[in-house]
């Protein structure tokens, strides 16, 4: 089974942000090459961020839980996410409403563009 491993420190927030970048009207994910390794090879660097504008605690972690478990679905899926990359997700308040199906092929499409 993949872990999702986080990434810790600013700078490597700020590379990762520096390269490839997929919107959708839920979410924005930003991609790096793995520009450093993970703990153990089968985890995947994977952060999501929430930003206060997005509403309560609540709120917030429920979009995280949300995307997460899409992501971990995927992992299961092969070839739909590339471990050679670190991502970040940005999670948008539309999420919070949208059904978990819409998510899943809006997030398989997001994540097949980046490894064009």
């Amino acid at each position: 089974m993949v872990k999702l491993e986080s990434l810790k420190k600013s700078n490597q927030f700020r590379k990762a942000l520096k390269e490839k970048k997929v919107h959708t009207d839920y979410f924005s994910i930003f991609a790096a090459k793995n520009f450093f390794t993970p703990k153990y090879k089968t985890n995947l660097l994977i952060s999501f961020v929430m930003k206060k504008k997005i509403g309560n605690a609540v709120k917030r972690n429920k979009i995280r839980r949300k995307l997460k478990a899409i992501v971990q679905k995927l992992t299961k899926k092969r070839g739909a996410i590339d471990k050679d990359y670190t991502y970040i997700v940005f999670g948008k308040s539309n999420a919070y409403t949208q059904k978990h199906g819409v998510l899943l092929q809006s997030m398989e499409k997001s994540f097949s563009k980046i490894k064009k």
